[in-house]
């Protein structure tokens, strides 16, 4: 099984494969994002206080803390085809259903509900992906799903723009429906991809069915005997308990760890940029402050350009270290120095995003390598589950922060919990370049 995938050429398949399995990453940014224009013309409508936008606003969060962790179980015992389209037609089903609410208790059923489709995509799409990959490919197309998240978030702040500046306030309802075209997009390239991992199948006695895929799709004949690799039977697929195995709770807790450190920064820069600029003398809610915080979402993605090739060529250890590493330095020169210049201020905003991109395109890669077969759609599912804590607690206390503290000691701070992932990279990131998926998680 390893030597056929892994060293299978690089063929128009894969290619799809990766765009088809980026949905999931694409929608999570697209709907994160896309609900902040539409609250816009929501809350004059429907009437919307303060505590009401919160819950708006909390309830795809919670939605993905929920789906992430239970659908990643599923897909380990299930299997990835059953789950593979289900997550996109729920996405669809929910973003269509938002053009018709009119309770704020709906909107947030609905929201929590695409939260957890969202999330349940990780799992499925990633373990999917990186069992398909060749090994030269692989850090590369799973770091690549990431950048395919700021395109969503991007994706969504035009879409917003254009339907306030051509229809008004009251296209809030035409701006949540509009996720549906992008779930009906990528459900017609799902069905041109692989339906199922041999990987899983020949774990769960199927090895004849995953040798007749792997002919299909990668044109290489196999004895299916020779798919079966141990005594799969005395696997607990999609286990919690096989999870927190003494073997495997270093690399949970390093993978859940430096995530959770990454987002919880991250989430609060990006949901708050026009608010931080305010506070360094940019004009409020004019288009300075906007296009500051558009321009350094960019920067986020630019930086996982070239981490996906380091990852590759100098190795996924040296990279999150490094990066965690540099990412301290200029949260912790806006926290000693809160009175710098608006300008000064921005540069060093956009130097953390750079140096994020690290971090970034490991986020998925070293859950999908650290833990084998039959618990690796699990251990991607806890880890999205428990980084959305980070991305919670980072949306919800940086304003409190930033009126109850002030800029300097709210960056010293995220400073400080920026510091905490450098360590936990120091003692816990393993070095998975140019190893097979059985040999990383063994």
């Amino acid at each position: 099984m390893t030597t056929v995938i892994d060293d299978a050429p690089f063929t128009g398949f894969h290619k799809r494969l990766a765009i088809a399995c980026s949905g999931g990453p694409l929608l999570d940014g697209y709907i994160l994002s896309i609900v902040g224009t539409a609250l816009i013309g929501m809350t004059p409508e429907l009437d919307l206080s303060t505590a009401d936008i919160s819950l708006i606003g909390a309830a795809a969060l919670v939605g993905m803390f929920v789906g992430g962790a239970l659908f990643g179980v599923l897909t380990d015992k299930i299997g990835r085809e059953v789950m593979y389209t289900a997550d996109l037609v729920v996405m669809a089903a929910c973003s269509i259903a938002s053009f018709w609410a009119e309770s704020i208790w709906l909107i947030v059923i609905l929201r929590f509900v695409l939260g957890m489709a969202v999330a349940a995509d990780y799992p499925i799409a990633t373990s999917l992906l990186g069992e398909w990959l060749p090994l030269k490919q692989r850090g590369k197309l799973l770091g690549f799903q990431i950048v395919a998240w700021y395109a969503g978030s991007v994706l969504a702040y035009v879409v917003g723009y254009l339907c306030l500046t051509f229809i008004g306030d009251g296209s809030w309802r035409w701006q949540l429906a509009s996720g549906a075209v992008l779930c009906a997009f990528f459900l017609i390239i799902r069905q041109s991809t692989a339906p199922e991992s041999p990987r899983w199948l020949a774990q769960h006695g199927k090895p004849e069915k995953a040798a007749r895929m792997i002919e299909k799709y990668l044109h290489v004949k196999v004895d299916p005997a020779d798919l079966i690799e141990g005594d799969v039977s005395l696997e607990e697929h999609g286990s919690i308990r096989a999870l927190l195995h003494t073997k495997y709770r270093k690399r949970l807790a390093f993978c859940c760890g430096f995530f959770v450190c990454q987002v919880t920064v991250l989430f609060a820069m990006l949901t708050f940029g026009p608010q931080i600029l305010t506070s360094f003398g940019m004009p409020e809610g004019t288009w300075m402050d906007t296009l500051g915080t558009a321009l350094i979402s960019m920067v986020f993605l630019i930086g996982c350009l070239p981490a996906m090739r380091l990852i590759d060529t100098i190795g996924r250890r040296p990279v999150i270290v490094w990066c965690f590493g540099l990412m301290v330095l200029p949260v912790l020169f806006i926290g000693i120095w809160p009175g710098m210049p608006a300008m000064l201020a921005f540069l060093m905003l956009c130097l953390y995003a750079f140096f994020c991109g690290g971090p970034n395109v490991l986020d998925w890669t070293y859950p999908n390598e650290l833990f084998p077969t039959h618990i690796r759609a699990t251990a991607v599912g806890v880890t999205t589950s428990v980084s959305r804590i980070g991305a919670a607690l980072g949306t919800f206390l940086l304003p409190w922060s930033l009126t109850n503290l002030g800029m300097g000691p709210t960056f010293l701070y995220a400073a400080g919990i920026t510091v905490i992932g450098f360590l936990i990279c120091l003692w816990g990131a393993p070095e998975t370049k140019g190893r097979s998926l059985e040999s990383a998680a063994s």
